[in-house]
């Protein structure tokens, strides 16, 4: 899906230079464009599209962007003075995620060749300034990058944030199939449907079980067969109960054609509405969220629509992206976890060896015991998200979390589970989740970044709380009620 976007580079300046000027700015925006595209540092197409001179121009282009479905945003530089009144009108218009790049095409300041055609060429320093000042008096979300063009990091960090853009842009046309509705009496949950596709584009609609068991029931053998060898080619099949993974099999091959014929990415479910099902879907979920699929447990449609946002954003990265639950503590001061799972759907991409398919009775839901992936996740550093619904806006919640090997094999708890210890610290981190209103759901990904969501967060123009190294319970209430009063106020 990457591959599916670019990025248009609009370069800055004016007729006053004369046309040498304008031609040799136009030659080095295309040597950067293409020396940027050849590092391997940017996950989608960096494309030069014009040097702009006037308002009509920028205008133009602005429109032109905006229309254009493979632009996932623009990203500008003035390698001259670019008088920012011609951009007032163009910017105006702008609806797709934009990038301010202060960089300069020399790394240093040549000391034998500066003169004052040099300084007419060379003034980034100054054109990025005046640039800048009108995205901030048209109070336009943006991200700012500055640095060398060359430098790996520079190059990273617009990496990074072409990642968060192209989350934006699959946000815009994300369709979220609800399979029943929320699991009953809890809030968390649930949220103004209507305005979060007004702010986030989502089209979320409930689709009724017994249309899901109509198409399980048309299923052939011959298509559960072939899904078989694909489990267990990717899986270790550790039960002899056949026909239960067999009907899991059933349950995903249904639940995927529904999803592709109406353009569905994301998915919920409950195990309180499982009318005409034999199991709740367990490994038919996993699997599916392998595969990019978002998912949400007990009718979050919420989080379903996170998690595939995250998996379209880490889209060729390793670490891994999945639905995840709080489930319990370990308060041991010396040890102080977060013990994380649910109790089937937690996705494989996360998993640190090869997942086992077993099968064990479930204790809710009223159905068989079904079969799902067990494993363990791996270590290393990651995030973990929630969206939350305030009634009037959203918060996006992000904390960052340090996964570890669980201390404990934990013998009989037979579903995938994730254990970490959180920042700042388990209790400090409990208080500031908690204070913020962060739900048990949350996404957790090891390849996506508190950078990338609170990038994503801006382009939404939606609420951004980072619990960090760094937080504590009072920083993170004063922010609270810092942001209750802007947001009232926009």
């Amino acid at each position: 899906m990457l591959k599916d976007y670019e990025f248009w580079f609009v370069v800055g300046s004016q007729f006053l230079y004369g046309p040498e000027v304008l031609e040799t700015v136009a030659e080095r925006a295309q040597e950067m464009t293409d020396k940027l595209n050849a590092s391997g540092n940017l996950p989608c197409k960096l494309v030069y599209k014009a040097t702009i001179k006037t308002n009509r121009e920028v205008t133009d282009l602005i429109r032109e962007a905006n229309f254009d479905t493979r632009c996932a945003g623009i990203i500008t530089w003035c390698h001259t003075f670019s008088p920012s009144k011609m951009w007032i009108n163009g910017f105006t218009d702008l609806q797709k995620p934009y990038c301010h790049f202060a960089t300069q095409y020399n790394r240093s300041i040549p000391n034998e060749e500066i003169d004052m055609d040099f300084m007419n060429l060379n003034q980034a320093a100054h054109g990025d300034r005046e640039h800048g000042f009108i995205a901030a008096r048209l109070r336009m979300p943006r991200k700012v990058i500055a640095g060398y063009w060359q430098d790996e990091d520079v190059q990273l960090r617009i990496g990074s944030w072409m990642r968060s853009a192209v989350g934006v842009m699959f946000s815009r046309s994300l369709k979220v199939m609800r399979f029943g509705d929320n699991m009953r009496e809890v809030a968390v949950t649930e949220g103004d449907k209507v305005e979060t596709q007004i702010k986030l584009g989502w089209q979320v609609n409930t689709w009724p079980v017994g249309k899901l068991v109509e198409t399980m029931d048309a299923v052939t053998d011959e298509e559960i067969d072939a899904l078989m060898e694909t489990y267990q080619t990717e899986y270790e099949m550790a039960t002899d109960d056949i026909e239960t993974v067999r009907y899991q099999a059933r349950e995903e091959i249904a639940m995927k054609k529904m999803l592709d014929a109406e353009g569905c990415m994301a998915f919920s479910n409950t195990f309180q509405d499982l009318y005409g099902m034999k199991q709740l879907p367990g490994i038919a979920s996993q699997h599916l969220m392998a595969q990019g699929y978002g998912y949400g447990g007990e009718g979050d449609w919420k989080v379903a629509a996170m998690t595939a946002i995250l998996k379209a954003m880490s889209e060729g990265q390793t670490g891994g992206t999945a639905f995840m639950e709080d489930y319990t503590y370990n308060l041991d001061p010396d040890a102080s976890y977060s013990l994380g799972a649910h109790m089937l759907e937690v996705c494989p991409s996360v998993a640190a060896g090869r997942p086992r398919i077993e099968v064990h009775p479930l204790g809710i839901g009223d159905r068989k015991a079904p079969a799902r992936l067990v494993f363990e996740g791996h270590e290393g550093n990651a995030i973990v998200v929630s969206l939350i619904d305030m009634g009037g806006r959203l918060r996006l919640i992000v904390q960052d979390i340090e996964a570890v090997k669980p201390i404990l094999p934990m013998p009989n708890l037979p579903v995938a589970r994730v254990m970490w210890k959180a920042l700042p610290d388990l209790v400090t981190g409990v208080e500031c989740w908690i204070a913020a209103g962060g739900a048990h759901h949350t996404v957790l990904s090891y390849d996506v970044t508190a950078e990338q969501m609170k990038d994503w967060a801006r382009m939404m123009d939606i609420e951004f709380i980072h619990i960090s190294k760094d937080s504590t319970a009072e920083a993170i209430e004063e922010q609270l009620f810092l942001n209750d009063l802007a947001w009232k106020l926009k």
